[in-house]
């Protein structure tokens, strides 16, 4: 006998129980994604509703966030554009990185994230300066956008879109969202969204790092990061809590027809 989880929104069979560990395990991540969204702000967007900057903000990790993804690129091309020098240039942003950790573990606050951005700011400055050129320090950002495009695209050929595995994550539904049509297409459709982005990323940043251009390239790479990235953000949060509220408001309806 079948029926539908009220918790997942998905079907069940009432005669299968599954495995306790794999149970735990699941909804311990999907526990541990809700929490960072809500941490990140999502959610907190009523469907349809433009979110506020104060809002948009928080999805980036609000004040300090947006300082610890931009100063160290900003600083990158400011002290290139004046001095035209590599090692300042390179060394600089890892400095700032390195002394925003510093000030999250005075603070006793976390201090993961910042690591990672220097971590990600140091082999960027490594590459640079093992080449002797200053396009280096751009290749980890394109190589990161060429491999997000294609695992998208590979992920919608399959038919297994990967805005989709994550909402299937973050609602514990797994993927039952593949048997509604409705979800499936706003899912399709988010990816495809993110698969504009990384290729209008290389669009035009690759043709700037193979001329030459640096300070271009790394003016145009702060303008279509933390920006874009926030904005389709919630572009994306807002059609699939939509599309999953206004299916639960018709299940609803359906199982109150069903009563009378």
């Amino acid at each position: 006998m079948t029926g539908t989880d009220p918790l997942r929104g998905q079907p069940h069979d009432e005669g299968h129980v599954p495995a306790d560990g794999d149970v735990d395990a699941r909804a311990s991540l999907a526990a541990q994604l809700r929490t960072a969204a809500q941490r990140a702000g999502i959610g907190q967007v009523a469907p349809g509703q433009v979110p506020t900057a104060s809002a948009l903000l928080s999805a980036i990790g609000g004040v300090r966030g947006l300082a610890e993804s931009i100063l160290p690129g900003l600083g990158f091309v400011v002290v290139y554009t004046i001095t035209r020098q590599l090692v300042p240039s390179v060394l600089i942003p890892v400095a700032v990185a390195l002394a925003f950790v510093a000030v999250r573990a005075v603070q006793r606050g976390p201090v993961a994230q910042a690591l990672a951005g220097v971590l990600g700011i140091a082999v960027s400055a490594a590459i640079a300066l093992l080449s002797g050129r200053a396009e280096g320090n751009f290749v980890p950002g394109l190589f990161v956008n060429a491999v997000s495009l294609v695992a998208l695209l590979v992920s919608i050929a399959v038919r297994w879109p990967l805005i989709g595995v994550v909402v299937g994550l973050l609602t514990n539904e797994g993927g039952a969202w593949r048997l509604d049509r409705a979800k499936r297409r706003v899912l399709v459709l988010a990816t495809w969204l993110w698969v504009g982005l990384f290729a209008a990323r290389l669009a035009v940043q690759l043709p700037l790092f193979l001329s030459g251009e640096i300070t271009a390239l790394a003016t145009l790479k702060l303008i279509m990061g933390v920006p874009l990235y926030a904005g389709l953000l919630w572009v994306t949060w807002l059609l699939v809590r939509t599309v999953y509220q206004a299916r639960a408001a018709s299940d609803d309806e359906l199982a109150g027809g069903d009563r009378a």
